[in-house]
């Protein structure tokens, strides 16, 4: 079985407070994007689970990929079930979505895993169980379960549906060749109470999204990396509605009203892609 996990953007990032645990609560709308993965996973007869990448590099060694996690923590849930059973997979993942650049990749190609072992070890696990096991791999990772746009709180795994349709829009993704580390990016936020909710900001017209719609993440980040703020600028120059750096970067996009020709960007990016939002 192939399916193709896809990437989402965080339309707005508030970090709301640190929690006792470490982490952060933050509020956030995840809206998915089609600039996909490609992940097959067949049952195969050897000893063990073979797992091989293609496409763009991944760094770390691949038995610590969140698909391969995947595969060690359905087990262990498959273990209680003594009549399912467990063969090995054959597992290959085409990378398409960049690392590291606040897109989702890895926690969607985890989502994806997990929905294809639910259906080829026939365990009948609910959304709620797949997205609460999702939540244990990654913050965002439960969003891709269902894979439709939320209001999303917590660690970014407390979900809400919201009615947001921006298929008429085109979107311009740009990654520059920097890598933004997460914890990192959480040191330099000082986390304060949101004083207008993203759910009443998100209803506004797209237009009005430049001056109202903002990712806390984006002033320091950009103080540190310039070139992201560079290219925010140049989208802006170039037409955008509205642009922002998605998640706590690197990768930044530009929503547009119809057909975009960037043309020569003043920039070399390490990755830059043009496509039609759409309705996961």
């Amino acid at each position: 079985m192939i399916v193709f996990p896809n990437a989402k953007i965080n339309l707005g990032l508030h970090v709301v407070e640190k929690r006792t645990d470490g982490f952060h609560n933050i509020e956030t709308v995840f809206y998915p994007v089609n600039l996909c993965d490609a992940l097959e996973i067949i049952p195969g007869d050897q000893e063990k689970t073979e797992f091989t990448i293609s496409g763009l590099p991944l760094p770390g060694d691949p038995e610590t990929n969140l698909v391969m996690k995947v595969v060690r923590l359905m087990t262990d849930a498959g273990s209680r079930m003594p009549d399912t059973p467990l063969p090995c997979f054959r597992i290959h993942l085409h990378k398409v979505i960049p690392s590291g650049a606040g897109l989702g990749g890895g926690s969607s190609d985890a989502a994806s895993a997990l929905k294809l072992v639910n259906e080829l070890w026939k365990m009948d696990l609910s959304v709620p169980q797949l997205q609460d096991l999702a939540g244990q791999l990654g913050s965002d990772c439960a969003f891709f379960i269902e894979n439709r746009p939320v209001f999303a709180t917590g660690r970014g795994n407390m979900l809400e549906p919201i009615e947001l349709d921006l298929s008429g829009y085109q979107i311009v993704i740009i990654v520059p060749p920097v890598h933004v580390s997460t914890p990192e990016a959480y040191r330099m936020v000082s986390p304060a109470k949101s004083v207008r909710s993203l759910k009443e900001i998100i209803r506004l017209p797209v237009e009005e999204w430049k001056d109202n719609l903002s990712n806390d993440f984006e002033k320091p980040v950009m103080n540190k990396y310039p070139v992201i703020r560079e290219i925010k600028e140049e989208l802006y120059n170039k037409g955008a509605l509205y642009a922002a750096m998605s998640g706590s970067g690197s990768a930044v996009y530009g929503m547009f009203s119809g057909q975009v020709a960037v043309g020569s960007l003043q920039f070399d990016p390490s990755f830059f892609i043009s496509r039609k939002l759409h309705q996961a």
